[in-house]
């Protein structure tokens, strides 16, 4: 099957290619700069995709993307939780969604990806993320954002069109090309940067489970679906834990409710906007931390036969890579 991808060039864009060539697809771009292609792409053994140079949300850049592809996993994003981002998210991610989602749905594709989060459904009903939960609110920037792409693409769902849309939880592992929020997270970490450790969970899911499942996803013929890729409910001190065992180093935990962590990334807001460095608590980490919600994956594991690998595992590969990366 021929299938564009965007956002290929990502942390979980990059995973997917790699598991649509492994799985005999064949592979197209569409990337706003080529040279970030190997870069991404070369550490897992992909060289070479096809690509158009252009940004999703350009029209007419994403209908060349789309010539001669049979479907299309939709995963470019502005992924940050710096509040700084905030307009450039705002401008970028319900528009790419649109421009992509729709004009696939014109074209009769068939399967259409669209790659969501779990937190565009928080805060959860009864703490537990379930595919045909209801859509979030009351949420910081980025999430918001997912919340507006959630509305669009199952408004399209409704009409009957082939639009698939995962959730992934928070994703950890391997070979992020670009440093992304869970390798900031791990070397704040390792550095003792996080003291303080609220109480809460985080469903936390390795970037290698989430590519398998999207190539499993592409089977024409089967309507709209959606699958929650939460991977495992992890208690943030034991996050810590195994990221600070992993890389050999002793830093101090010390516990704090939930809601003050909450309202600590709420303060800090305005002084990220100012401060020429990325502080190490932010609103959005806090806020799901507050949610404090589990992932029921299970029809992800029923149907797509998705094994979602430990944390233990998890933390290893993704500490060992940023060692030998000099990312730590």
């Amino acid at each position: 099957m021929r299938v564009l991808v965007t956002g290929g060039t990502g942390f979980v864009g990059a995973h997917t290619v790699k598991e649509l060539v492994d799985a005999g697809h064949s592979v197209k771009l569409l990337v706003r700069d080529p040279a970030r292609i190997e870069p991404a792409l070369g550490p897992l053994g992909v060289s070479g995709p096809d690509f158009v140079t252009g940004d999703v949300t350009d029209a007419e850049a994403v209908a060349r993307a789309l010539e001669g592809c049979e479907a299309v996993i939709h995963g470019a994003s502005v992924y940050s939780n710096d509040p700084r981002r905030s307009k450039e998210i705002a401008a970028t991610n319900l528009a790419g969604a649109k421009a992509v989602l729709g004009q696939a749905v014109e074209r009769g594709l068939d399967t259409i990806v669209h790659v969501s989060s779990i937190v565009a459904l928080l805060p959860a009903p009864e703490r537990v993320i379930r595919e045909d939960g209801p859509v979030g609110s009351g949420a910081p920037p980025y999430a918001t954002s997912k919340q507006e792409q959630e509305r669009y693409a199952r408004d399209l769902q409704d009409q009957g069109a082939p639009v698939v849309i995962t959730y992934p939880g928070s994703v950890w592992g391997p070979n992020d090309p670009y440093d992304g929020e869970s390798t900031l997270v791990a070397r704040n970490f390792k550095r003792g940067l996080v003291p303080f450790v609220p109480a809460g969970r985080l469903p936390i899911v390795d970037v290698r489970d989430v590519a398998i499942a999207h190539a499993r996803v592409l089977e024409p013929g089967k309507g709209p679906r959606r699958y929650v890729l939460g991977g495992e409910a992890v208690p943030l001190n034991r996050l810590v834990k195994g990221v600070c065992s992993e890389a050999g180093v002793r830093r101090p935990r010390i516990p704090i409710p939930r809601a003050a962590a909450y309202m600590g990334g709420r303060i800090t807001a305005p002084l990220q906007r100012v401060v020429p460095f990325r502080l190490p608590i932010d609103p959005s980490s806090t806020w799901v931390l507050w949610c404090n919600a589990h992932a029921d994956c299970s029809r992800a594991e029923q149907e797509l036969g998705v094994t979602f690998r430990p944390l233990e595992e998890t933390l290893r590969d993704q500490v060992a890579w940023q060692k030998a990366a000099g990312r730590l």
